[in-house]
Order: structure tokens, then sequence, then C-alpha cells
């Protein structure tokens, strides 16, 4: 798309590359925390593969993101003979197309994870339906949003109806793909925490995942949202916030994953606390009985949907 507005492209291209960069360092230090407690003290075979292959795909594709952010902005300040507000203008630049296209890519990957987290936890493929609709529809109106720059001239023809709309449709689209499998998703950890044993610790995990996930939708939905009605505002609203996408979908990738594991070491030290009897009251209340290891068996399916969706050990506690 090209950008005409009021508001100084150049600026506009800055802010994006200097925000984007920001983010994207919080998102490495968070991929290294996340494979450091998908592998740490865990064998090979005990990593979750589709998981691990995609934290390492989308921070590969933040890299990638960023290079070219970086390579788009110094170029159009620097190298363009010119001015650089008509480089930044025009949207069919190879840099710009690239990056957009990694955007894309990253989008497409983040709703798959979602989604296939849902069809994990529900085993039923009935469930995906509606959100793998959209993920399709997010695919074709990033194909065509791409396909509207990459045709887009620097004197400022474009086809308006091709590019602007469908990156309007393809926010959309993400954004119900997003809330339809985290909702679904939410639910169904709600229903196996009624269906588990009774014990306190087993409801006050899955309760402590369900809002992980919340928490995590709630971010990429903000941001979502910023960059509709960014692009509502200013044309460079939006030109401004979808840099900053691409480290938020990983971050609320990893969040997941790193909260949930800090959670569970949280409550397995509350467990070995309480395993043991710690007063001089209880002590001698109970000199005969000697204390062991408490241990809290959720059901087989809370227990294989933790494991298998995000790549963490059993929540069996000693």
């Amino acid at each position: 798309m090209v950008f005409t507005t009021s508001v100084s492209l150049t600026t506009a291209a800055l802010i994006s590359t200097v925000l984007e960069g920001i983010l994207y360092g919080f998102s490495v230090l968070m991929f290294i925390g996340t494979m450091w407690t998908m592998t740490y003290k865990h064998s090979l075979r005990d990593v979750n593969r589709p998981i691990a292959a995609a934290a390492v795909l989308l921070s590969v594709l933040s890299t990638a993101h960023i290079v070219f952010a970086i390579i788009w902005t110094e170029y159009g300040f620097v190298t363009y003979q010119g001015v650089p507000a008509v480089y930044f203008a025009d949207a069919s630049q190879e840099t710009y197309v690239i990056k957009n296209s990694i955007y894309v890519l990253q989008t497409l990957l983040g709703d798959a994870v979602a989604i296939y987290r849902c069809y994990v936890v529900w085993q039923a493929a009935w469930v995906i339906i509606l959100p793998s609709i959209l993920w399709c529809g997010v695919a074709v109106t990033g194909a065509l949003s791409v396909y509207g720059d990459s045709q887009t001239s620097s004197n400022g023809v474009i086809s308006t109806e091709v590019s602007v709309e469908c990156m309007a449709a393809f926010c959309v689209l993400t954004l119900a793909a997003n809330l339809s499998s985290s909702g679904l998703l939410a639910y169904r950890i709600w229903k196996i925490e009624r269906n588990v044993s009774s014990a306190r610790t087993t409801k006050v995990m899955t309760t402590s995942i369900m809002r992980v996930i919340m928490d995590s939708a709630i971010l990429y939905t903000i941001a979502l949202l910023a960059t509709v009605t960014g692009s509502l505002c200013s044309s460079t609203g939006s030109f401004t916030v979808i840099d900053m996408l691409t480290p938020v979908i990983s971050i609320t990738f990893y969040m997941v994953i790193i909260r949930i594991a800090i959670g569970k070491n949280t409550y397995s030290q509350v467990l070995t606390v309480r395993g043991g009897m710690t007063s001089e009251t209880e002590r001698g209340s109970f000199p005969q009985y000697s204390m062991k290891p408490l241990q809290v068996n959720a059901s087989r399916s809370a227990h294989t949907d933790s494991t298998r969706v995000y790549g963490t050990s059993s929540w069996n506690q000693s």
C-alpha cells in the first residue's frame, strides 16, 4: 500500500523500527527461557518437538523481519538518492514486500499453533473447524495484501481495494481466529478442572494454565485492535504498529510456556513445604507417623494435555 498522510512517513518508519527492535530483544530473552524450560533436566525424547519447532521458527521469522526492517530503514535514510518520504511511501520496494511477507507467515504460524493446542486438548477435529476456516481466510487475505503491495508503483497509483482492504480483513480474521481457538482452549481446560480430582493443588494448576492462556490472548488482541484502530485513524498508524506485531506474536507464544513452568515450580515448592511437618506441635501430636512425599495425580486427560501442548513435564509433585 502507498501511504499518503500529513504525518511524517520518515518518523513513522524510524519509530516502528526502534519499537520493533526493543520488543525483539524481549522476544529473544523469552525464546532462550522457553528453550531452557523445555530442555532443562529433560531428555530429548521428552521434548515436545512440534512446540519446540514452532518456537524456533517464530524466532527465525522474528529475526528475519527485524533484519529486513533495519535494511529498509537504513536504505531509506542513508542510501536512497532522493527524499526519504518518497522511498517509504513506495510499498512495492522489495525489502518492504519481503518484510510484510514475513509478518504474514509469522501470523499464520502463531495462529496455527493456537489451533494445534486447541485440537490436542479437545482431541476432536470438529472443534477446530471454525478456527481452521478463519485461518484459511487469514492466509488468503494476507497473500492478497502482499500481492497488492508488490504491484504498487512509486507514483502513488495503487489498487487500494486489493491492499488496504485485504490488510484490514487480515487483521479482523486473525483476531477472530485467535479469540475462537483461545476461547475453546480455555473452556476445555475449565471443563477438565471440574472433572479431575477434587485436590486443591490440581484445581489451582489448571486455573493457572487457563489464566496464562487468556492473558496471552488478551495481549495479542490488544495489539491487533491497536493495528485496526491505527489504520482507521491514520494511514501511518498501522504502518507503525504492524512491525511491532511480529515480536508480539513470539512473545505471546513464549510467555505461555514460561509462565506455566514457573507456576509449576512454585506449586512444587509449596507442596514440598506442606509435605513435611514444620510445626513442633504437629510433630508432637503425630510422632508415630513418618511423612512421605506428597503426590497429586491429575486425571489422564489433564496430564496428557499439559505435556503435549506446552512441552512441560508432568505436574506430579514430590
